[in-house]
């Protein structure tokens, strides 16, 4: 159905027509037939989004909207807020997914028809999945509200038609919290299924701070039939959010609370199997002075600056005698003076279990090595307290691509199964050790592992650094010979006939892809870091309905942002990884266009310079107008072979530069520990 009221952005422009948002503002400036504002503000205007699709498919720019796009563009531009149709979409996803035929009824005949029957359908369906409590969050809309959403709820049956409700759901939520990132404290999916398995299986879940439900989610993932998730968020738009993105991935009891669970707890009377718990760092303001007398307090009452360990003392109280704990916490919380008498006192009783640093990456915020603290409701004072100690931070990724989850993950549940069945661990220098308590109750309480894990083995440095050295003499000999010769004399740049990619993409010589923030499939992703630094894909996807774009040999990436000269040529090696976002693809048709010829000449810096957006903050590069001569097939192949020649030779001297920064800094430590002599 045409939605002849949608308006859309510049930004929406520009994801429509796989392009940045400089080459929209070209648009504009350039074409005097292109559409007129009709909504938003003079520095942020808002077009109908039928007129811009008419006339990007008459520029052929456009051959059709995507159906995700289309209704992605009405959620973010209902007149309500997105929040709002997230929760009309999600309510009628839920209905689709649990009572296909009275959707079909209510949707058979106008809006007016459907507004005024959905509501009767979406009671039974919601009052089943979420009970008729007054704590319930998602409240049944009513018809007026409705009619404003009614193309866009006929817009969402049709993309569930597909990948189905969950999936479809999944998608729009995703692009709601990637388009505000500020406003949302996101857990990994990794580090939830990690945090779930330490947990253990259990019935009965909570989640005292759920935000988008993670946490919940990956729990579900982990038990039998008959589960129940428990969860409260501070934010009751969100609360309702979480409980419909867990009704519609999960067949377990969804009770979610809106409001402060340390002011205003929900679940005072629960007793769950297990806690797990992502709660606001550094919060003052938590409820100090109003909550000094209450009863979670059993470990001492804690100071106003020590937020995370209420959210500890809660999560504790509200589970059962032996059930499990698993709370992310900031490193300081760890070593702060002013929380060594809680911290003390769950050592002595027991309830501490474990303390893991995570490497750096794992979760926002990126630039600290968060900690996880595994934690056990005693059930009785144990007989020879012992607590475990951890640290992967070995496992963290090069650059933003986040840490390798798979080693993390079977390092950490390995040692952590070892302790837990006998309650000690073989001491594994540099990764973990089991400490008595005793040795941690001195005036600083000091729970940070890398203060108390002993540094690896001084054998294994001295030949780790010894193979590192031999590489490095090895890579400098490479270089020497990769060395290239002077160029040649050749005409002026001006002589030569030029084309644009865009031309050459309209002509069919090449593909044009953007890269995606997730996916359904289960690859490594390819990053902008990666491109800019030549490793391997070091990413991952999130999970939503979208179909990443896999890299084939032959292909060139370029990143859009960061205004730095760089193509690269996807090898064997790295085909097959997922296109990450802030990239573009481009697959030359190998009998028009060489690859290695096609991202020599994007990589010039002139070329660039005139391709590029400039902002207060960043250099955006827009594909489409980097240009390239107007050669055959054959003489491609003479410049292609030359720069193929200058890659293999950068990627030399990376890595002898990455080669020298480690055998320099193992040299550091090495004197500076003790494990090597001057001499």
């Amino acid at each position: 159905m045409q939605d002849n009221g949608t308006e859309v952005t510049a930004a929406g422009i520009a994801r429509l027509a796989g392009v940045g948002r400089a080459a929209v503002s070209n648009w504009r400036r350039r074409h005097a037939d292109f559409p007129k504002p009709v909504g938003g503000t003079e520095t942020s205007p808002s077009f109908a989004l039928a007129d811009v699709e008419a006339w990007l498919r008459a520029q052929g720019k456009l051959a059709e909207v995507p159906p995700r796009e289309r209704v992605w563009q009405q959620l973010a531009g209902h007149p309500e807020g997105p929040l709002t149709a997230l929760g009309h979409a999600g309510c009628v996803l839920l209905l689709i997914h649990d009572r296909p035929t009275l959707w079909l009824e209510a949707s058979a005949g106008s809006d007016e028809r459907l507004a005024a029957m959905l509501p009767a359908a979406l009671g039974q369906v919601l009052d089943a999945r979420f009970g008729t409590g007054p704590e319930r969050t998602v409240a049944t809309p009513t018809g007026p509200r409705l009619l404003p959403s009614a193309p866009l709820l006929r817009g969402v049956a049709e993309l569930a038609a597909g990948p189905g409700a969950r999936k479809t759901y999944e998608f729009l939520l995703g692009r709601h919290l990637d388009a505000n990132p500020r406003h949302y404290t996101l857990t990994p999916d990794p580090l939830a299924e990690l945090m779930a398995e330490l947990a253990g299986p259990a019935r009965t879940v909570l989640d005292p701070a759920c935000g988008t439900g993670a946490l919940l989610r990956a729990a579900a993932g982990t038990t039998r039939p008959g589960q129940e998730l428990y969860g409260q968020d501070s934010d009751p738009g969100l609360a309702a959010l979480t409980a419909l993105r867990l009704a519609l991935s999960t067949d377990a009891a969804v009770r979610i609370a809106a409001g402060d669970s340390l002011r205003a707890d929900a679940r005072t009377g629960l007793r769950a199997d297990a806690a797990l718990c992502h709660p606001p760092f550094n919060e003052r303001n938590w409820g100090h002075d109003e909550l000094a007398y209450d009863a979670r307090w059993e470990y001492g009452f804690p100071a106003r600056t020590e937020s995370e360990l209420a959210w500890v003392q809660h999560a504790l109280a509200r589970v059962r005698d032996g059930g499990g704990v698993v709370v992310l916490m900031p490193p300081a919380a760890a070593s702060r003076r002013s929380g060594r008498r809680v911290r003390a006192d769950l050592l002595r009783r027991g309830a501490l279990r474990a303390v893991i640093a995570l490497p750096l990456g794992a979760a926002p915020p990126y630039n600290l090595p968060l900690h996880l603290w595994v934690l056990r409701r005693p059930e009785k004072a144990p007989a020879q307290p012992g607590v475990l100690l951890a640290d992967t931070g070995q496992f963290a990724g090069e650059g933003r691509g986040g840490p390798d989850w798979r080693s993390v993950r079977e390092t950490l549940l390995d040692v952590w199964r070892d302790f837990d069945r006998t309650g000690r661990l073989d001491e594994r220098p540099g990764l973990a050790r089991c400490l008595p308590v005793i040795d941690l109750l001195d005036d600083d309480v000091d729970l940070a592992p890398a203060r108390h894990l002993p540094p690896p083995t001084a054998t294994g440095d001295a030949a780790r650094l010894t193979d590192v050295r031999e590489r490095l003499d090895e890579t400098l000999r490479l270089t020497a010979r990769l060395a290239p010769a002077p160029p040649g004399p050749g005409r002026t740049a001006h002589h030569r006939p030029l084309t644009t990619v865009g031309e050459l993409a309209r002509a069919g010589a090449l593909v044009l892809r953007t890269g995606t923030n997730g996916g359904h499939a289960r690859v490594p992703v390819l990053t902008d870091h990666d491109v800019l630094t030549g490793t391997g894909p070091s990413g991952t996807l999130q999970e939503s309905d979208e179909d990443p774009v896999l890299t084939e040999p032959g292909d060139v990436v370029v990143p859009v942002l960061g205004g730095g000269s760089v193509a690269r040529v996807i090898d064997d090696a790295t085909a097959g990884a997922a296109l990450g976002r802030n990239l573009v693809l481009l697959r030359p048709d190998p009998a028009a266009l060489d690859p290695w010829f096609l991202a020599g000449f994007l990589r010039g810096t002139a070329n660039h310079r005139q391709a590029s957006s400039y902002a207060s903050t960043a250099t955006r590069l827009d594909v489409r107008r980097l240009q390239l001569p107007r050669l055959p097939l054959d003489a491609q192949r003479g410049y292609g072979e030359r720069f193929r020649a200058l890659d293999e030779f950068e990627r030399a001297l990376r890595l002898a530069g990455r080669l020298g920064e480690q055998l320099v800094r193992g040299m550091y430590d090495g004197l500076t520990d003790g494990t090597a002599t001057p001499g």
